[in-house]
């Protein structure tokens, strides 16, 4: 696997992680799974041009 495959499992899973569905984490809004899907939709971007 290419070092571009690892890093968008990762950041999937991440993203998975990032859902606010615990109690207390409910006032965080959007900004983890926000930056995190920011992140990984510029790295399938990079992926799919060639760059990773």
């Amino acid at each position: 696997m290419s070092l571009g495959t690892i890093l968008i499992i990762i950041l999937i899973l991440l993203l998975i992680g990032a859902i606010p569905t615990w109690p207390y984490s409910s006032g965080w809004g959007y900004g983890p799974s926000g930056l995190l899907g920011v992140i990984l939709i510029i790295l399938v971007i990079m992926a799919l041009m060639g760059r990773i």
